[in-house]
């Protein structure tokens, strides 16, 4: 795709700080863009599909490789609690994504039940904003379950989906097109700021990994689930059970009946080659961030770029016996959350209390960018700068794409809820975790001997679901309280309360 000329790129920014300035008057006041964009740092916006924080080394794996990523944490900051907010699709993506872009919860984007899309949600999103602002914006991503309207702001954009175990198909698609951009710019002598929207297919399924990365990891490229054991392949999880203790209340959804070589299975061997496969994705995405990093620093660009890394959900990969990301234990509502740029200190950590979709007004702060009213999401950059620790006191998270109203999940002061009234009302489960004590979620089927042995962990007994333990009865009661508060305050359609009837919220 050739590149937009100079004169096209202003002519194309002049007429959409016109159409922002415009629409301001519809959706919320601007304010004045800022002069002199050329003095603004650039931004980099790394996003994958599908990935945990415990895939990480810099959030604790000694397995997976990822020394790129895990320098950009040393240089910048960790954040430990970045959350998706959830879904109301199986295409947990959708949603995600839809937020990142524009800043608006859950139930208040386009595509959301019952929320009628008068806003111009793809004229205020991050695109558009930054092209209004003088700023020059590149995609690459995935093309699937994304905010189309939106990535049609971008001046340039090259989506498409690549799962492939290849170079030509797989991640370096992405960081070529990456890499040429930053090429052509250095080429024009252009000097405008940029926002770059760096997106990788993987390690979404079919995790299809490069053949060297698959022998390092012990894994294999498979439609059908292995039957042997690769000793080499990365141990099971902390938390991995051989089924869910109950139905999570979307039958036959495709993540759990139908990934390449997991299918219905859940048996050691199976997800040990599927974490091998998972690994490999994310070294080899790890290597191509380290690309794209290596060709800031050689263009003397990288002192000036606010770099964020972050994934669009979680991912289950075998805990707690799902493979999905349609559940709302902590490793898959949490998100990696990595950011390193001028004024933030080189190997801090916080625990932000955010979701993704504070991204958006935290790039508008950091670029001089004044945030529409429109958007709903809060800057973190007092926490990047390390004058706070949160910006929120409570999280909320819900996943209703399968029977309603699903699930809903509150987590405030160390401690976290999660709602189930699934299957007609057929399932109704709450879950107590005490997250300083528990932070894998350990239930009591962790407790058995012979699963203890596989996995070689002998969980404490206050390592369980603590929601029917009467010690904990008032805790119980201020988290729903403060969770059917957050529903309300968002727009939440449905109840998920206990009692024998459920309806929606008229």
């Amino acid at each position: 795709m050739k590149l937009m000329s100079r004169s096209s790129l202003h002519l194309t920014n002049w007429i959409l700080s016109v159409a922002v300035a415009s629409l301001s008057l519809l959706g919320g006041a601007l304010g004045p863009v800022v002069a002199q964009a050329a003095d603004r740092p650039n931004i980099v916006f790394i996003l994958t599909d599908d990935q945990a924080q415990e895939s990480i080394g810099a959030y604790g794996n000694t397995v997976c490789q990822t020394p790129n990523i895990d320098a950009l944490a040393r240089s910048g900051m960790v954040i430990h609690d970045a959350h998706h907010m959830g879904s109301w699709s199986g295409a947990v993506c959708l949603p995600s994504r839809t937020m990142i872009m524009t800043g608006r919860t859950v139930w208040r984007i386009a595509g959301a039940p019952q929320f009628e899309n008068t806003d111009p949600q793809a004229n205020f999103s991050m695109p558009a904003l930054f092209n209004a602002a003088g700023y020059d914006t590149f995609r690459t991503c995935k093309q699937g379950n994304t905010y189309r309207a939106a990535n049609k702001h971008f001046q340039v954009c090259f989506d498409r989906d690549n799962r492939a175990g290849d170079d030509e198909h797989g991640s370096a698609w992405h960081a070529e097109r990456a890499l040429d951009y930053l090429d052509e710019r250095a080429a024009r002598g252009d000097t405008d700021p940029f926002l770059m929207f760096l997106g990788f297919s993987h390690p979404h399924d079919p995790r299809n990994g490069k053949p060297e990365l698959l022998q390092k990891y012990g894994a294999i490229n498979t439609k059908t689930p292995p039957t042997m054991i690769n000793p080499i392949s990365p141990p099971l999880p902390i938390n991995y059970l051989p089924a869910h203790p109950f139905p999570h209340g979307h039958p036959k959804l495709r993540d759990e009946t139908q990934v390449e070589g997991v299918l219905e299975d859940r048996s050691e061997a199976t997800i040990r080659n599927e974490q091998g496969r998972e690994y490999a994705c994310i070294e080899n995405i790890d290597t191509q961030i380290g690309r794209v990093i290596a060709r800031l620093k050689e263009t003397n660009q990288y002192d000036n770029t606010y770099i964020f890394f972050t994934a669009d959900h979680g991912i289950a990969v075998g805990r707690h016996g799902l493979m999905g990301k349609q559940n709302l234990y902590e490793h898959t509502w949490r998100v990696p959350m990595i950011v390193r740029g001028p004024g933030i200190s080189p190997g801090s950590q916080a625990s932000g209390y955010l979701y993704l979709l504070d991204v958006l007004p935290t790039m508008c702060d950091l670029a001089g960018i004044a945030v529409p009213e429109i958007v709903e999401g809060k800057s973190f950059r007092s926490v990047l700068e390390g004058t706070s620790d949160r910006i929120r006191d409570a999280m909320y998270g819900c996943y209703a794409g399968g029977t309603k109203p699903g699930m809903r999940a509150i987590k405030s002061d160390g401690w976290k809820l999660i709602h189930y009234n699934v299957l007609e009302g057929m399932v109704r489960e709450t879950q107590l975790f005490h997250l300083s004590e528990n932070p894998w979620e350990l239930l009591s089927e962790h407790h058995n001997p012979e699963l203890q042995q596989l996995i070689g962990n002998s969980p404490h007994a206050e390592q369980v679901n603590l929601a029917d333990d009467p010690r904990y009865a008032q805790k119980r009661l201020e988290l729903e309280s403060l969770l059917a508060k957050h529903q309300a305050e968002l727009g939440d359609p449905y109840s998920v309360a206990t009692n024998k009837e459920h309806k929606k919220i008229e």
